[in-house]
């Protein structure tokens, strides 16, 4: 709304109205130049980054997740081998799984923390990951490398060497994200331009009336509207109670009086040149 008021501001200074076409033109040109100021501001293409961030993070964890339970049941089958189905050994088995899994989700999540502000963490939080990986590789592909099943330790190494590769590629693509995303804030910060759309020249403005008072603010005195009026005045311009009106806003009572002492000043000032 403010763009269609400057171009037509703009093009009043030519004293006829724009045709249609033009000025739609110059609608369209006054809001691409905006929309492409905002959208190579660095906050938004900051923002950008982060959205992306937000998008991996959420898909490596889904994945690590998934893959994570699908090795439950395999590590429970490990742990609870030789054991009565619903016995207390046999149910004990399946918290073996979730332990591992909880201390490989704590760690990434210290990560993803720890990388998003680039500070690198010790060499037992990386040891403490790939044990964990391992760990959870071998009870799930123990009872087909013992079977001597080629295809059942192709099936259960997928899942736990996924999770291990998105373990590893996650901390990376974070830290990564974050320095893609203050590479770009700085760059587009170097380049940034004003968010304005100035298309149309200013018109200059006539002489500012007296402001309408209040009706609970002090009433306008009759020296205020008189010094209003000689400001008003140019030489050639007939007073007269209406052109009062018009350039103070006094009431119609009032015009009168003002009119005939601002012409009793004019008609003294002529008279002495």
């Amino acid at each position: 709304m403010r763009t269609l008021e400057r171009v037509w501001e703009g093009v009043a200074a030519f004293g006829r109205p724009p045709a249609p076409a033009a000025v739609r033109l110059a609608v369209d040109a006054a809001e691409a130049a905006e929309l492409r100021a905002y959208a190579t501001h660095p906050d938004v293409i900051a923002l950008r980054v982060e959205r992306v961030r937000a998008q991996v993070d959420r898909l490596c964890w889904s994945g690590i997740v998934l893959g994570l339970g699908f090795t439950m049941t395999n590590v429970q089958s490990f742990a609870a081998a030789g054991t009565a189905v619903w016995s207390l050994p046999w149910l004990a088995a399946w918290l073996l799984d979730p332990t591992v899994s909880l201390v490989l989700l704590a760690i990434l999540r210290a990560e993803q923390v720890t990388a998003r502000y680039r500070v690198r963490t010790g060499p037992w939080t990386r040891r403490a990951k790939w044990f964990t990986l391992a760990a959870t590789y071998v009870m799930n592909t123990w009872h087909s490398w013992a079977a001597g099943s080629v295809s059942g330790v192709v099936l259960h190494s997928v899942p736990p060497l996924v999770v291990f590769v998105a373990a590893e590629a996650v901390t990376d693509l974070r830290d990564k994200l974050t320095e893609a995303a203050s590479t770009a804030f700085t760059e587009a910060s170097e380049h940034a331009r004003p968010v304005t759309a100035e298309l149309a020249p200013k018109v200059t403005r006539a002489p500012v009336k007296p402001r309408h008072r209040n009706k609970k603010s002090a009433r306008v005195s009759f020296d205020e509207y008189l010094s209003a009026a000689r400001e008003a005045w140019s030489p050639g311009v007939v007073v007269s109670p209406a052109w009062a009106r018009g350039v103070t806003g006094c009431s119609r009572g009032l015009s009168s009086r003002l009119a005939a002492t601002l012409a009793a000043e004019v008609d003294g000032g002529d008279s002495d040149d």
